[in-house]
């Protein structure tokens, strides 16, 4: 099955989705609704026990898509609101996601990679939470979900630091469940999940749903907040030095105003 930006494979009780947004994978609104549209669908089907998430191209994800409006894409007054709605949406899903990770995973593309329950990267991904280099606040949930993940103190140095962390360092934290190379990268996404399907469908769910107990409740917190502390900063002539310069390809010049 495909769609503009997606391409559901089958193996067994497995799906594989690809998702594709040329150059670089940015996010924006249409695509997370794609995703959590599959997604539920998947949750509906019997058949699949465990999905791997995966993106064509050099760049897992390169964060949210600064090129159109507002970087998210949307078309209400509000469409980082949008954004972070489809957002909740990922995590509202039931079933485990192992995510095969290369490249580029940096902001909105980092909590989208989070969102899964396991992360397999190549040696040559790089991670990032570079929203204060952005003159912004940190946002999809990333001020619950990468403390929950990784501690609160390397939490604060991804967040305060923006810093570009390799595969073996996450892996390290705990961010990374494996590493991969990158031309066996989806067959080990694949093998996990296959790992995972081979047990009682039923057992998965349940013991999913209490691993992650309160989590889709505690991300509607950070996402409140954060959206708030985005609307803010996203009026301020830091914010738009701070796109500016990624766009010029820059240090910024910020002024703290």
């Amino acid at each position: 099955m495909t769609s503009d930006m997606i391409t559901l494979n089958i193996h067994g009780h497995v799906a594989e989705m690809v998702f594709h947004n040329p150059p670089h994978n940015h996010v924006n609104v249409d695509l997370l609704r794609a995703l959590a549209d599959q997604l539920e669908g998947l949750d509906a089907n019997p058949e699949i026990r465990a999905v791997v998430l995966a993106s064509e191209g050099k760049s897992f994800c390169a964060g949210a898509d600064l090129a159109t409006r507002d970087g998210m894409g949307g078309v209400s007054a509000d469409p980082v609101r949008e954004f972070y709605d489809q957002a909740l949406r990922l995590f509202a899903c039931k079933k485990p996601i192992v995510a095969a990770i290369q490249g580029a995973t940096i902001g909105a593309g980092l909590g989208l990679a989070i969102a899964a329950d396991y992360r397999i990267a190549a040696p040559e991904a790089r991670f990032a939470a570079n929203f204060t280099k952005l003159g912004f606040h940190p946002g999809f949930g990333l001020t619950h979900t990468l403390p929950r993940l990784i501690g609160a103190q390397r939490a604060g140095l991804m967040v305060m630091t923006a810093r570009r962390f390799k595969a073996e360092e996450m892996l390290d934290w705990g961010l990374v469940d494996q590493i991969a190379e990158a031309a066996a990268l989806r067959g080990a996404a694949l093998a996990l999940a296959q790992e995972i399907a081979e047990n009682a469908p039923l057992a998965l769910l349940a013991t999913r749903q209490t691993l992650r107990a309160g989590l889709v409740e505690a991300v509607t917190a950070a996402l409140v907040h954060e959206h708030a502390e985005q609307s803010i900063l996203r009026q301020t002539a830091d914010y738009a030095e701070g796109v500016s310069s990624v766009f010029e390809r820059r240090p910024a010049k910020f002024l703290g105003r």
